[in-house]
């Protein structure tokens, strides 16, 4: 089986991954039909850690949140580790609550690894950066502030402009 490859063009440039329906394919189908059906257009990348992750996939500028589909179970045991340049399905607490939004670790977090059922459970690895690491970089390095609730806001919008399967 051939994994398919995601380009997303953001406003900082151009970044690929490899998406692995062939570890994790139920998380992997997820994040496809959200791509395809043209869900991330126009989002925000609306948390960035620098040292650990950038975070987007859910909410549009002005920090609306998008609706989603159903949450999918959480395949975070049959996943690779959370290293550096690796995509992630975000969730609440409730191991088996991620929709859309995803995260992408910018250093080798393996306290978000899958350690074992309930609140070890984990964050599921779906894709892996190709290219365009240096602008993950970029994005882990703007300014970023509050917007009550939410914190590690960057203060000027980071925005996926498209993501597309590339054929």
């Amino acid at each position: 089986m051939q994994n398919k490859t995601v380009k997303f063009i953001t406003s900082k440039g151009e970044i690929t991954m490899e998406v692995f329906e062939d570890k994790t394919p139920i998380t992997a189908a997820n994040f496809l039909d959200y791509v395809t059906s043209g869900f991330y257009d126009g989002t925000i990348f609306h948390r960035v850690i620098p040292g650990f992750v950038v975070q987007g996939g859910g909410f549009v500028p002005g920090m609306d949140q998008k609706r989603t589909k159903a949450p999918i179970v959480n395949e975070a045991a049959k996943g690779p580790a959370n290293t550096r340049g690796t995509l992630s399905m975000a969730r609440t607490p409730h191991p088996d609550s991620a929709t859309s939004q995803f995260f992408i670790n910018l250093v080798d977090n393996h306290s978000l690894d899958f350690r074992g059922p309930g609140p070890a459970a984990g964050y599921c690895v779906f894709a892996k950066i190709t290219s365009g690491m240096d602008v993950v970089d970029e994005i882990a390095k703007v300014k970023t502030g509050r917007r009550p609730p939410h914190a590690d806001v960057p203060v000027e919008d980071v925005v996926l402009i498209s993501a597309r399967v590339v054929e």
